[in-house]
């Protein structure tokens, strides 16, 4: 092999097209752009959704609903729930790893509904006046 004998894989090396360069290239007169309008002209560009001046169909449709910035990310549990989660202790995770709550809760409730017979220690977790006289009367404690 010979410094002067080297030359890169056939076809590795493909010659770059040579756009505009007069009518024996093949692309020469337009440029391969077709005839006039809009896409022919340079530096032509449209806005994401142009219909041509025809109404976007983005403003044709109704607007409808929003998201609230002010959503609350509170859960609530009933006493009943937290007898069938048969636990002795309970605090937001065991809530949410229970699937009681929300994921994305911050602060929970026990609301009174159901009864309550097992001695359960709360951590954390807020409750209503009546929930809480439920849950102390079985012997559960708050924290």
């Amino acid at each position: 092999m010979q410094l002067n004998t080297i030359k890169p894989a056939e076809g590795s090396k493909k010659t770059r097209r040579r756009v505009a360069r007069g009518m024996g290239s093949g692309l020469g007169k337009t440029a391969g752009r077709g005839h006039n309008g809009q896409k022919s002209r340079s530096g032509a560009s449209r806005k994401i959704g142009f219909e041509g001046g025809q109404m976007p169909l983005q403003r044709r449709l109704p607007k409808r609903g929003f998201t609230s910035l002010m959503r609350d990310f509170r859960g609530q549990v009933t006493v009943g729930m937290l007898a069938k989660l048969g636990l002795t202790e309970v605090d937001m995770l065991a809530l949410k790893t229970a699937k009681l709550i929300a994921n994305d809760a911050k602060m929970c409730k026990v609301i009174a509904g159901g009864d309550i017979t097992t001695a359960v220690t709360i951590r954390g977790v807020g409750a209503t006046a009546g929930a809480r006289k439920a849950i102390e009367a079985a012997g559960g404690k708050f924290e």
